[in-house]
């Protein structure tokens, strides 16, 4: 398999914008991209490869040492990566630990990672909370739509990390492109929707209960980290010539965000996911581009 752009699954949600099709030349029909599934394995949202007739799950079932003998640890392919634009705010949710999803849902949890590609001006996310909480005022909360106030808002801008952990409640806001690494999971409860309806005009299904017993209820304090069990991550500016080796222990997955560059006779620009399949060696990425690298 040589090196190859991603095809991505689209998701049209009520919270999203056009940013992907305008200024990240993602081709769809929908009128409205909310996220792109740029590199994914999932019953939900499949990825394929340009020029090629398989997809991601065919890769990982029947040609797994593209992936990469790291990857021989996970029954599935461990992570997601997405684009996401937030047009309007996404729901206030929380995901699942590993431990909890296995046993309650048949599913894995989802510990994600966001960089922030875009920000408008006094854009911002929700992450954890402002203060420690108690269970009885979390619920409170809940109950009289005052969420918001208890959460902890961070305004943002491009370049930056977060590392959002299973148990962190949180919301992506208005304004805001970002990449997410994730988990291979779209298990979400679901704690406030600010009183939206979906299109059959009815509220948006909430998971109280289930997000209470999940949610971390302490005082939000950064995590920096860009690596897990699942993922590591790391950006980088591109700037003449970048090498690069893919060796047999993962495949590096080329987010771009910024610019363009060209290796082995192709170019790829702003919005393409490049794969670099495991065990394909040294390759050299011409150009100037604003990236991330991601492995297992």
């Amino acid at each position: 398999m040589k090196i190859t752009k991603t095809l991505p699954a689209f998701k049209d949600y009520i919270w999203g914008g056009t940013k992907l099709k305008t200024n990240f030349h993602k081709d769809s029909d929908l009128a409205v991209v909310a996220e792109s599934w740029e590199l994914a394995a999932h019953k939900d949202g499949t990825s394929g490869f340009q020029g090629e007739s398989f997809d991601l799950a065919d890769l990982f079932e029947k040609d797994r040492a593209l992936i990469g003998t790291n990857a021989q640890a996970f029954e599935r392919f461990p992570m997601i990566i997405k684009l996401i634009d937030a047009k309007s705010n996404l729901s206030v949710q929380v995901h699942p630990s590993d431990e909890y999803a296995l046993a309650h849902e048949n599913s894995y949890g989802k510990t994600e990672m966001w960089y922030v590609a875009e920000a408008e001006e006094g854009a911002g996310l929700y992450v954890g909370f402002n203060r420690d909480l108690t269970e009885e005022e979390f619920r409170r909360l809940i109950a009289e739509n005052r969420l918001q106030e208890a959460l902890n808002f961070i305004p943002v801008k491009a370049g930056e990390w977060y590392f959002i952990e299973a148990g962190t409640v949180h919301a992506i806001g208005k304004g805001v492109v970002i990449a997410e690494i994730q988990q291979n999971s779209n298990l979400t409860y679901r704690l406030y929707d600010y009183g939206r309806v979906g299109a059959d005009g009815k509220p948006r299904e909430l998971h109280v209960e289930k997000g209470v017993k999940v949610s971390k209820l302490t005082k939000y304090v950064p995590d920096k980290r860009t690596s897990c069990e699942y993922f590591s991550c790391e950006s980088a500016d591109i700037s003449g010539e970048t090498h690069l080796n893919a060796n047999e222990k993962s495949f590096i997955a080329v987010i771009i965000l910024d610019g363009a560059f060209e290796t082995e006779g192709e170019r790829y620009e702003k919005g393409d996911t490049v794969f670099i399949p495991a065990g394909h060696g040294d390759c050299v990425l011409k150009g100037e581009a604003k990236v991330i690298f991601v492995r297992i």
